[in-house]
């Protein structure tokens, strides 16, 4: 595959959503299609990783293999880790022991790659350098961390939370990073338009008072996230954009196996389907 010149690669989070975003990107592994600047936010970065690591499919076996593990996911992992994910399960034994991941090629990976995380203290996003992250995958902790679901991760001195809670769709990363161009992998159907939910006011004032910010950030989760989808539209219409999107509502939470599996093939299918298409938006 010839060089990409200027296009960024953004990848939306949603949990269990992006079993989707797996299928686009195992499309864009068999062509070779390695983009030179990727911006993931929460399960994205999880997907972003094993891309990097140019294993196709391994997302969606770790995902189907272990979603209904209790080791992976359960409501006992709250008592040893106040999360309702196995994070030494997830994060270290997975990758590290059970389902071997190739950290060689990931850290040789022939681009920038950052990954979304919110500062608590700020509520503000930061992008933490891909190539950064420790074999306990720390940054990824950070970017998942799902405020009430998850504990708060320390990397340095600071407390961080999903990234998606400052920035759901990393757009204007991409924009100050300078690129012109932009692949982007949504998880949400087309139509979609976020509403506020009682889940995130009863967690927004869960951390008023201890994390004022991102209290606040929480607060204007939803028209920030209508605002960018908007503006991922226009950027669309004048033609820098190029959108996967899934065809129907997925859930966040899926447990069926069978049904991610086919979640999966959707995205799978589609970037085949439009591949030429998307060749042709590249350059190469």
């Amino acid at each position: 595959m010839g060089k990409i010149g200027n296009c960024s690669l953004i990848l939306e989070g949603g949990t269990f959503r992006t079993v989707y975003t797996a299928g686009v990107l195992d499309a864009l592994m068999e062509e070779e299609i390695f983009m030179p600047y990727i911006a993931a936010i929460s399960a994205g970065a999880i997907n972003a990783v094993s891309y990097m690591s140019n294993q196709p499919e391994r997302t969606l076996n770790v995902l189907t293999k272990y979603r209904n593990d209790p080791r992976y996911m359960g409501m006992r992992n709250f008592w040893k880790e106040k999360s309702i994910f196995g994070l030494d399960f997830a994060y270290n034994i997975v990758p590290n022991e059970l389902e071997i991941f190739d950290w060689d090629t990931y850290y040789h990976y022939p681009g920038e790659v950052e990954f979304g995380v919110t500062n608590a203290y700020t509520g503000k996003v930061e992008f933490k350098d891909a190539f950064q992250m420790t074999k306990s995958c720390d940054i990824l902790q950070a970017t998942c961390a799902i405020p009430v679901l998850f504990p708060e991760i320390k990397i340095g001195n600071a407390p961080y939370y999903d990234g998606g809670l400052a920035d759901p769709i990393p757009i204007n990363r991409a924009i100050e990073k300078g690129f012109h161009k932009h692949l982007i992998v949504l998880t949400r159907e087309p139509g979609y338009i976020k509403e506020a939910s009682k889940t995130s006011d009863i967690t927004m004032r869960l951390f008023k008072k201890r994390y004022p910010r991102l209290a606040a950030a929480l607060n204007n989760r939803v028209d920030r996230y209508n605002e960018t989808l908007k503006q991922i539209s226009e950027i669309e219409q004048h033609g820098n954009a190029f959108i996967f999107k899934p065809d129907n509502a997925l859930k966040s939470f899926e447990s069926k196996v069978d049904q991610m599996k086919a979640n999966y093939e959707m995205g799978y299918e589609q970037a085949t389907k439009r591949m030429g298409e998307l060749k042709g938006f590249l350059e190469v």
